[in-house]
């Protein structure tokens, strides 16, 4: 496969030739977005819904409460602390008391956990997508795809219109791991079936 690959690069570098032509390419596509800041949560939380995802908003001095409601609702009253990962980087004000902080642990092993607390990157609006980017707030990866709910705590500064106005914010060269809603696929006859490609669950706590 790598040989034929070679040859067929080989062969467009040869029809070019040394001198290639300049191509511009437009950028005339709308990179930021004017509506007011309130109007972008309430369009995140819309499309968040509609993607089955819940979403509970509360004030910055309510996020650990409100994580514990997160988790009610992700996993059903009765969850253990112990049964929650959460990435390292996330406030201490945010973590339920004697959850299990991540600290790098085989991935299969994190299968066994119910639950990932974590932060993000950034959020984009239009689309209803939390970027994780493999930073302490958002942790590794796996933890966001193994447990099968995941708790993600969105901030309003995090939250930009779309997906041109995200890409700044983030490292090109970082593990990004885009969530638009639980994981889910259908089938030929179009029955939704969730949990295939990550958690079945996705609760958002949106401070601000």
């Amino acid at each position: 496969m790598t040989g034929a690959r070679e040859e067929v690069l080989g062969r467009i570098r040869t029809a070019l030739g040394e001198r290639r032509p300049d191509v511009a390419i437009p950028r005339d596509y709308r990179a930021t977005d004017d509506r007011p800041a309130a109007t972008l949560l309430d369009v995140l939380v819309d499309r968040l819904e509609d993607y089955k995802a819940s979403v509970l908003r509360c004030g910055p001095d309510e996020v650990g409460p409100t994580v514990a409601a997160a988790l009610d609702t992700g996993l059903g009253a009765g969850w253990e602390a112990a049964s929650v990962v959460v990435a390292p980087g996330v406030p201490a004000g945010w973590r339920p008391d004697g959850a299990t902080e991540d600290d790098g642990r085989p991935a299969v092993e994190l299968a066994a956990f119910s639950a990932t607390l974590t932060g993000i990157a950034v959020a984009i609006a239009e689309t209803g997508t939390l970027v994780l980017d493999g930073g302490p707030l958002s942790g590794r990866r796996a933890i966001s795809l193994l447990p099968d709910c995941l708790v993600c705590v969105v901030e309003a500064a995090q939250v930009v219109g779309g997906v041109p106005e995200a890409l700044p914010r983030l490292d090109p060269n970082a593990p990004l791991t885009m969530v638009s809603g639980p994981s889910a696929t259908s089938d030929i006859e179009l029955q939704r079936v969730e949990g295939v490609h990550g958690p079945r669950t996705l609760v958002v706590v949106l401070v601000g």
